[in-house]
């Protein structure tokens, strides 16, 4: 239960980093509204994983490749996708979207040789079919859909990797390595975007979105995902992640206006009703 809990938290957390995206894709650049997400996480990881990722930094030095790798596809990459495809992309459609991801998860982890049982297969394809119908029913496919397939690959590569965290680095170190390593590898895009695009302006409505992508979707958001799946793996953490899409209309509808149909509703529904299903344990 208390992995369920941690990726239900994770999932209402990060529902309100694309409806950000959304709202400041006219004032903040992807690349910097990216960059500057990751130092505020840093910023706010430090105090309690500074210390024991200098404690662990052997096994992390030894591992890391892993790192690396977790970095890019968690830090760098994924949230950059999903800032770029909110330049064009309605936050509802990006979070429709991204809801496939628990499929390409469920798959990592068959290809890894864990058994999904046959409840778990069936609220995995029920709320998928939620999520085409959802899409097939309401969005237009254009630029920014593409963006936001690849940030769904990214991230659901990440989450396969979590599985297979070493043994050595501890949750909170694993954090503040990951968010430094992606942080460091966003820097020469970062002097690319300042260069052509120039910097954005402080200001309420730029400075405030950024403290919430920085602190509750990164920090909170990414150890609660992270925790999750340590207790309950990629697949079953995966199922629970398809509420997003429900998540993000509602706060759409709520923050920026966006239309949810009836149509949307009964697909949500559909979701909803595989995420019951297949989040269950067996007995």
């Amino acid at each position: 239960m208390l992995g369920l809990a941690l990726a239900a938290l994770a999932t209402v957390v990060w529902s309100g980093s694309f409806v950000t995206s959304r709202a400041l894709h006219d004032s903040v650049p992807p690349v910097q509204h990216a960059f500057w997400r990751w130092v505020i996480a840093l910023v706010a990881v430090a105090p309690f994983g500074a210390r024991q990722a200098w404690r662990q930094r052997k096994p992390i030095g030894r591992h890391f490749r892993y790192v690396l790798l977790a970095s890019l596809l968690g830090v760098a990459v994924y949230n950059t996708l999903v800032n770029q495809a909110g330049l064009t992309t309605p936050a509802a459609t990006m979070g429709m979207i991204m809801a496939a991801s628990p499929v390409l998860m469920a798959v990592f982890e068959r290809l890894g040789g864990v058994r999904l049982g046959a409840r778990r297969a069936a609220g995995l394809l029920t709320a998928c079919a939620g999520v085409v119908l959802l899409v097939g029913g309401g969005a237009r496919f254009g630029a920014g859909d593409l963006w936001m397939i690849a940030a769904c690959c990214s991230f659901a590569g990440y989450s396969a990797l979590l599985r297979r965290r070493p043994a050595g680095i501890g949750g909170t170190a694993f954090l503040f390595t990951t968010f430094l390593v992606g942080t460091v590898l966003l820097l020469p895009v970062q002097a690319v975007s300042l260069a052509l695009q120039g910097g954005f302006r402080p200001a309420p409505g730029t400075v405030l979105p950024l403290l919430y992508v920085g602190v509750a979707s990164s920090a909170v958001a990414f150890f609660a995902w992270n925790k999750a799946i340590a207790l309950i793996g990629a697949a079953r953490a995966g199922i629970v992640y398809y509420l997003q899409p429900v998540c993000v209309a509602l706060l759409s509808r709520a923050l920026l206006g966006e239309a949810t149909t009836q149509a949307q509703l009964l697909c949500m529904a559909l979701i909803l009703g595989g995420v019951v299903l297949g989040a269950g344990s067996r007995r």
